[in-house]
């Protein structure tokens, strides 16, 4: 049997072993709630870096300003960082998963603060998106210390990164962590949300367009300019030039083309009262081949054209949130090319590199420089995971392991030969 070999054996036997405190920590995290909005985080932070103490690691707690935190939608925000260092020389690689979570909204047939396991799966907000994630890549490196522990000589270090503000931009995350020179990272694994390797996404557009117009009684209605008639003008332009998306193909696999919706609308004073404001709020996405200013640029102007001709309307557009679209950094493709091997060969088939169509703290990583991959515990799609849905869930089988797959994928960076060949 080759070194390899037995030291995939050490890590597989290891993770079996505690898959069962694996997934009690998954449904612990999962009770705490961490819904962003509205983004107060710290508590979830604190018990995340509880439980990692309690499995021996050291934990750094960055809280970030507050009012940093509250320009970005954030009530707070504590970032972990986890280092441990293996031995001489080699890369740093970085873990990274966010904490925070959307509402759970309504229909699900479970508490979606339950963590409840049923059929296989462990149901709750956030059991796929990305709590799963923060036990995939803690029980992987707890993993690799015993490995180490047992005399297999190692060469780097690893790090958790476990953020707190990916739903709402990640700025007070993963931004805050690099533009404050918290860690610069050789490789980022970011995680995922299914058992694909994610190598670029989609970026996001958000604008918050206010229609303003003159309010009257409603029973003189023409000593007035109605704001709910202008948005009547308006809706139609946006949506034609949604449809228009269509025509747009992306070139990256998994990504069909741009998309836009229109996913917030609020106006009015009263029902006997012409309305003199309107606003809506506008979700662009972006694909890979975009430029961002451009698309802002363009989304403006049909917003522009549609009212400039209405009587007594004014229209105000202001960016809540621009994401770039992720895509492969250089030294990105040696490194995809070595998570799709480890995943093929514990998944049993070929697990190939894709993109998709939403947006994470991945790109940030990737826009400092940095091979950024993305992968974790997760079922074959989002759609199966009810990511974002009622009675979001992981597959138990499927967190095992993506466990394992990580921690063979560390396991190959930090032996020096290995390592060498995915740097860029």
């Amino acid at each position: 049997m080759t070194d390899t070999a037995l030291a995939r054996g050490t890590l597989r036997d290891f993770i079996d072993t505690h898959f069962d405190e694996q997934v009690r920590t998954l449904a612990e995290l999962v009770r705490c709630p961490s819904d962003n909005p509205p983004g107060d985080c710290a508590p979830h932070a604190e018990l995340s870096a509880r439980l990692l103490e309690a499995m021996g690691f050291e934990v750094e707690r960055h809280a970030v300003p507050a009012e940093f935190a509250a320009a970005h939608g954030m009530r707070s925000v504590t970032n972990l960082i986890v280092r441990v260092r293996f031995g001489d020389g080699g890369p740093v690689v970085a873990l990274n998963a966010h904490g925070d979570v959307v509402p759970p909204g309504a229909g699900w047939s479970v508490d979606p603060y339950g963590g409840e396991v049923r059929d296989g799966w462990l149901y709750g907000r956030g059991a796929a998106v990305s709590k799963s994630d923060f036990t995939t890549y803690a029980f992987a490196l707890r993993a690799l210390r015993h490995l180490a522990a047992s005399g297999t000589p190692l060469a780097g270090a690893v790090e958790l990164h476990l953020t707190y503000d990916e739903e709402t931009g990640g700025m007070a995350g993963p931004g805050w962590i690099l533009s404050q020179g918290l860690s610069r990272p050789d490789f980022v694994l970011s995680a995922a949300f299914s058992h694909h390797v994610v190598v670029a996404h989609n970026g996001c557009l958000h604008l918050e367009v206010t229609v303003r117009g003159t309010s009257a009684h409603a029973a003189r209605p023409d000593t007035g300019h109605d704001a709910i008639e202008a948005a009547a003008t308006l809706l139609p332009a946006l949506y034609r030039y949604r449809d228009g998306l269509a025509d747009r193909p992306s070139r990256t696999p998994g990504i069909t083309h741009p998309t836009m919706v229109v996913g917030l609308i609020e106006g009015g004073i009263n029902t006997n009262v012409v309305a003199d404001k309107l606003s809506l709020r506008i979700d662009r996405r972006i694909v890979p081949e975009e430029s961002p200013e451009a698309v802002e640029a363009e989304l403006r102007e049909v917003i522009a054209s549609a009212c400039r001709a209405l009587p007594g309307i004014s229209v105000e557009t202001r960016r809540i949130l621009l994401a770039r679209p992720f895509a492969p950094a250089p030294g990105a493709d040696a490194f995809a090319a070595l998570v799709c091997r480890e995943a093929s060969e514990v998944m049993g088939k070929p697990v190939t590199p894709i993109g998709v169509p939403l947006y994470t703290d991945a790109r940030l990583y990737s826009e400092a420089g940095i091979p950024t991959v993305m992968y974790g515990a997760g079922p074959e799609s989002l759609l199966e995971a009810n990511g974002h849905r009622a009675d979001e869930r992981v597959p138990l089988d499927e967190l095992r392991r993506a466990t394992w797959v990580v921690a063979n994928v560390l396991h190959q960076l930090l032996t020096r030969d290995t390592a060498q060949e995915a740097r860029p």
